[in-house]
């Protein structure tokens, strides 16, 4: 099957939105260059947790699909949905600003985070991916907490 690479900034960006949207995450990958500049805007220390695997930088189109099934793997099936508030392009680069709203699998708690996304399209495929998000709604969401304490509340 033949991969079309789409020709405009903005193309490459909706396309973008539209496979994550589907879940694909080889399919979410092919949009990226075999080289990418990956960072999200965590404190260094946060990267890697193990709550949390999926939010460390990363530099390939192949950490990219990995990124994405790990993602998968810690979130509820069926319970995410992200509202895009605007797409601005400028060039090469764009900044998607939106909210998502996600679920933690292992503890069963939803929660909403702002972010911006800067990608940066070339020749049709991301070559940078920086991520701007409410790291603190998602590091609640995931945060094991006593057998005495009461459940975040979800705000989903």
């Amino acid at each position: 099957m033949a991969v079309v690479t789409p020709t405009t900034t903005r193309a490459a960006v909706e396309e973008l939105l539209r496979r994550i949207g589907e879940g694909d995450p080889e399919r979410i990958a092919e949009l990226y260059a075999e080289r990418v500049d990956w960072k999200l805007d965590w404190p260094e220390a946060e990267h890697g947790r193990t709550a949390t695997p999926w939010i460390r930088h990363r530099s390939t189109r192949a950490e990219a699909a990995a990124h994405f099934r790990e993602l998968a793997e810690h979130h509820v099936p069926g319970s995410a949905a992200t509202e895009i508030e605007r797409i601005l392009v400028d060039g090469d680069d764009a900044v998607v600003i939106g909210e998502i709203r996600q679920t933690a699998r292992s503890t069963g708690r939803a929660y909403r985070a702002r972010f911006a996304l800067h990608l940066t399209v070339e020749h049709g495929l991301v070559t940078r991916h920086h991520v701007y998000e409410d790291s603190l709604a998602v590091a609640q969401a995931f945060e094991v907490q006593g057998p005495d304490a009461d459940p975040a509340p979800s705000g989903a």
